[in-house]
């Protein structure tokens, strides 16, 4: 009697199990990806929101995503803006790809066709994608959105501040004057809205001022595009804000409505089109299938707050690199959390692709991870055991852990001292070296100062011209 009794029993668990299996693989091979949003900001501060302490700038959209979603608070990206869209476009520290700097108007260099993107690969998993506004990889043809992944584009090539009006910038209007800020050829061409490849609006200085609606206008129509004509096609929506980056252009219904200056109207207005972007997903019931990452390209300048973070743009301090970043996804990624592990920019092309169900490239080397088991709340470990700072080609900082060593020798513990206010050197011999043996590999791999062996080079095109809008017919 009891050996028949464990004997049904045993076939019944043997059926359970078998009735389990193939519900998993209906559920694999029918499973739909998630759609990606990524809500891209430009020189935002660290503590520029209220998630991340601002008592400036009121921020209710973000603090409802902080509240429902997940705060990344050692997340970094590169000091400055083209280096930093570079390694979110393949995965890979900004020098490996050849962009280690800010990209100018009509430069002959841009991102290169032979590496694969973060939209390429997702549209060989059947993403529709879309890029909204600001790109800065190159703006000449073979370098813009749609040559590398993107199905749309809709935005300006480049930085807000690079424009004809600039201070500065050839205020004779003769070419060749040197810019004394720069050194660098000053006429710059008008600043131009390009959809697609074709430039449709030069956007002068007053103009700006519509430059965070117009991009939240077109966000909204390409997620209310996607429920309605493509339903069973995942997306990937990619909005990059010229804002807050310098000329500060907040609309007018947003100038004076922090009380404390342009710089923070215009946070406050960000706020406002993440919200809009948030709500129409709500609204279209897509966020159960959506996976929305907010975070910044660099650090803030001065007209930001960095705070508790030393340093602004453009250094290697913790200030010029680790962005405010909040991962949102109801039901996938835990609510009300933070996790302090060092991430970055680089992982986010491994980890979308996986989750879309592609294949991170091989042929190659890719710099990030994929980083899921920490945005599901399965790990609060890092999974870099050294992160490195650049900064142009230079390697100026290395972190493991809690330990930070800015080269050569100056030793802060992060944990301890978030400000880099002491260095603990001479207290941590072993920490020194061991963080000095990981900028010697690095320096055999991508280089200390000059490119390594694991340069890869940019794009170049032989004659680079500027973009021109078509007269009015």
């Amino acid at each position: 009697m009891v050996k028949n009794h464990r004997r049904r029993f045993g076939n019944v668990a043997c059926l359970c199990l078998v009735i389990a299996g193939v519900a998993a693989a209906q559920e694999k091979r029918g499973a739909r990806p998630p759609n990606f949003v990524l809500l891209f900001i430009d020189d935002l501060g660290y503590g520029d929101v209220g998630p991340f302490g601002s008592k400036l700038t009121k921020t209710p959209n973000l603090d409802a995503m902080a509240a429902q979603g997940l705060k990344l608070t050692s997340f970094y990206a590169a000091p400055v803006c083209s280096p930093s869209r570079a390694s979110l476009m393949t995965g890979c520290y900004p020098k490996r790809v050849g962009i280690p700097r800010v990209l100018f108007p009509v430069e002959n260099i841009g991102i290169n066709a032979a590496e694969h993107t973060l939209p390429e690969l997702l549209k060989e998993r059947g993403y529709a994608t879309m890029c909204i506004g600001k790109w800065h990889l190159g703006d000449q043809d073979e370098f813009l959105p749609t040559r590398h992944g993107f199905d749309h584009y809709f935005g300006l090539p480049y930085s807000n501040d690079m424009t004809p009006e600039r201070a500065g910038e050839a205020a004779a209007g003769k070419n060749g004057k040197k810019n004394a800020n720069t050194g660098r050829i000053s006429k710059y061409p008008p600043l131009t809205l390009i959809r697609d490849e074709t430039p449709i609006q030069v956007i002068k200085l007053p103009d700006q001022d519509r430059l965070v609606e117009m991009y939240t206008d077109e966000a909204v129509t390409f997620l209310r595009e996607q429920k309605d004509r493509h339903s069973d096609k995942p997306f990937f929506l990619y909005l990059a804000h010229n804002a807050v980056h310098a000329p500060h252009h907040p609309g007018a219904k947003w100038r004076g409505h922090s009380g404390h200056g342009v710089y923070n109207d215009w946070v406050e207005e960000v706020d406002w089109s993440c919200g809009k972007v948030l709500d129409t997903i709500r609204e279209l019931g897509l966020s159960d299938d959506t996976l929305v990452l907010f975070t910044s390209d660099n650090g803030g300048t001065r007209s930001a707050s960095n705070a508790p973070l030393r340093g602004f743009k453009a250094s290697t301090w913790e200030g010029g690199m680790r962005e405010p970043t909040i991962a949102l996804w109801p039901g996938k990624v835990p609510a009300g959390a933070a996790c302090d592990a060092v991430l970055s920019e680089i992982d986010i092309l491994p980890t979308f692709v996986k989750l879309a169900g592609g294949q991170v490239p091989t042929d190659r080397k890719i710099d990030g991870t994929d980083i899921w088991p920490i945005l599901s709340g399965q790990s609060k470990k890092s999974p870099h055991e050294a992160f490195f700072y650049f900064n142009v080609n230079n390697l100026e900082a290395v972190r493991s852990g809690e330990w930070k060593l800015k080269l050569p020798g100056t030793l802060y513990n992060l944990d301890k001292d978030i400000g880099e206010t002491t260095d603990v050197a001479k207290d941590h011999p072993d920490v020194v070296k061991r963080l000095q043996g990981y900028a010697s590999a690095m320096d055999g791999d991508l280089g200390e100062h000059d490119a390594g062996p694991g340069c890869r080079p940019p794009g170049k095109v032989e004659h680079p011209k500027p973009l021109k809008v078509a007269p009015s017919k």
